[in-house]
């Protein structure tokens, strides 16, 4: 490859992962509203038809509003996101270092660092919350 074409193949990566990246997440959140948007108009026709026919509904459940989604724990979430960081960081300076990088290896000890406050921070909340509905049974 040419020499000048190497460091514009990286800024157009760099520009197509951060377009992809907030594309990702703007379709997450449009396909989220639509989801809602039709549940909302399904149960709006599902009232009018009642209405129109004379037929009582029962009021709306308190769990129609809510969302769906499975909301993963703190702690579990901490310490997912710590052992990927923490490996994500040990493989970078393992390949650094190997390719003969020398002390640009020691970036890769951010991701690594964030990794384990992870973890730290995943253990402590995990022991708190023992801790709490332990004091909590115990009272009741």
């Amino acid at each position: 490859m040419d020499a000048i074409a190497v460091p514009i193949v990286g800024e157009i990566l760099c520009i197509v992962a951060v377009v992809f990246g907030i594309g990702i997440g703007m379709w997450r959140l449009y396909l989220d509203f639509r989801r809602r948007r039709e549940l909302y108009q399904l149960y709006h026709a599902e009232r009018m038809a009642a209405i129109e026919k004379g037929i009582e509904l029962p009021p709306l459940p308190t769990d129609f509003f809510k969302d769906t989604r499975v909301r993963v724990p703190a702690p579990i979430r901490s310490r997912r996101w710590g052992l990927v960081l923490l490996f994500l960081g040990a493989g970078l300076c393992a390949g650094l270092w190997g390719s003969g990088a020398g002390r640009v290896s020691l970036w890769g000890l951010v991701p690594a660092g964030i990794g384990l406050a992870l973890l730290l921070s995943s253990i402590l909340e995990s022991r708190e919350s023992t801790h709490t509905s332990l004091a909590t049974d115990s009272e009741q």
